[in-house]
């Protein structure tokens, strides 16, 4: 579960991470309110899960309470990537001297903990990252030693912190790894993590990702949970038990078996590069053991996608043997009707493969492609989202 900036901040004021006063609202009058009970200048910032909002214009400072009020006007509704502003944090400015990166996340592709840092943080973290790797250290963190201040030093210095702020910085990452490890996170990113004039380290910002699979050990993170904005598409698969994941691509995928999925994704990336560079559009597995109904359930919320303009759906037949996927698409086409209006590439083999052909041969719906190999099948989805 990925969490707004001021339920970030939430979680570091818990733990005693260093950060700036502030709260929430929904209106430009309650910005308004809040820097006048702040009392001081304040930052308008926009609460979306989304990087980028500074340069989209939705971080803003505001000197006077009024300000506060014209900068919420304009943020309240903006569109920062496809996310709406709806909540605004309103935080107490502060004076930055220095802006450093750091965060703690468990790296899959090392299979482990690690923690990154530099000190050249700010808005620009990642073309710092891509021009000049150099600059940002990535260490691998042991869980059963974990990070006190002594290692929170280390990790400061191996990322180019300035000798003068080391102990402070170690302290608040100490306090970082806090977070981290009680609340069961993935992710704890600060950037910036700014250095004030007078040496002072604060937390100016804040990303947290929780483990939805340590729920169960944190009865108060359903409180996050019930505010944070799921994607519509998301929320209808998991209320249809879907193991569904939104991309950014043109080629909707469904698959049956984490593996199989994970491959057809290579394999359109692939495909796509031939074809305009089109993407999936989603990770979506149907499960070894699927029903048609489930089947059919997978195609609705692949179909809804506005991004999606066409549809690879690859499937093995074992548990599920393909004349009951071949149903499953069938029938979700019939329940669809008009609605459905997108190109469908299938690719089947394994159980009762001969059968789910002749199925889809024998219904021959206009928007059904049958294609025998995944390449193929893949190549095909690839050339119909390009249009081509």
């Amino acid at each position: 579960m990925d969490l707004f900036e001021y339920q970030a901040k939430e979680l570091y004021l818990k733990h005693g991470v260093p950060t700036t006063p502030g709260s929430v609202t929904d209106t430009p009058e309650g910005a308004r309110e809040i820097a006048e009970r702040i009392g001081k200048p304040v930052m308008v910032k926009a609460q979306v899960q989304v990087g980028g909002r500074g340069k989209a214009g939705g971080v803003k400072y505001a000197a006077t309470p009024q300000e506060a009020y014209e900068h919420a006007k304009n943020i309240i509704g903006l569109d920062i990537k496809g996310h709406v502003v709806k909540r605004l944090l309103i935080a107490e400015a502060a004076d930055i001297a220095e802006e450093y990166y750091f965060s703690f996340l468990l790296d899959r592709s090392v299979g482990g903990f690690i923690a990154i840092v530099s000190s050249a943080g700010g808005m620009e973290i990642e073309e710092v990252a891509h021009t000049t790797p150099e600059k940002v250290a990535k260490v691998p963190i042991d869980y059963n030693a974990g990070v006190d201040v002594a290692k929170g030093r280390e990790l400061a210095a191996a990322g180019g912190l300035p000798e003068a702020i080391l102990d402070k910085a170690a302290v608040t990452i100490a306090k970082l790894w806090e977070v981290f490890v009680k609340e069961d996170a993935t992710l704890v990113e600060v950037n910036p993590l700014a250095r004030t004039p007078d040496d002072q380290i604060l937390a100016l910002d804040g990303k947290v990702t929780l483990d939805g699979n340590a729920e169960f050990r944190h009865p108060g993170h359903a409180e996050f949970a019930a505010l944070v904005e799921q994607d519509p598409l998301e929320a209808k698969a998991k209320a249809n038990d879907l193991n569904y994941v939104k991309l950014d691509g043109q080629v909707g995928v469904i698959g049956n078996g984490a593996g199989l999925v994970m491959s057809t994704l290579d394999v359109v990336a692939y495909a796509g590069e031939g074809h305009n560079g089109v993407k999936p559009a989603n990770f979506l597995d149907i499960g070894g053991g699927a029903s048609a109904s489930v089947m059919a359930a997978g195609l609705d919320v692949i179909l809804g996608d506005q991004q999606v303009t066409s549809v690879f759906v690859n499937v093995f037949g074992g548990i599920t043997a393909c004349d009951a996927v071949a149903n499953g698409i069938v029938g979700a086409l019939d329940t669809l009707g008009d609605a459905a209006t997108k190109p469908i590439v299938v690719r089947l083999d394994g159980n009762n493969v001969e059968l789910g052909r002749q199925i889809l041969a024998e219904r021959a719906h206009p928007l059904v492609t049958e294609v025998a190999t995944m390449d193929e099948a893949a190549d095909k989805a690839a050339e119909l989202a390009a249009g081509e």
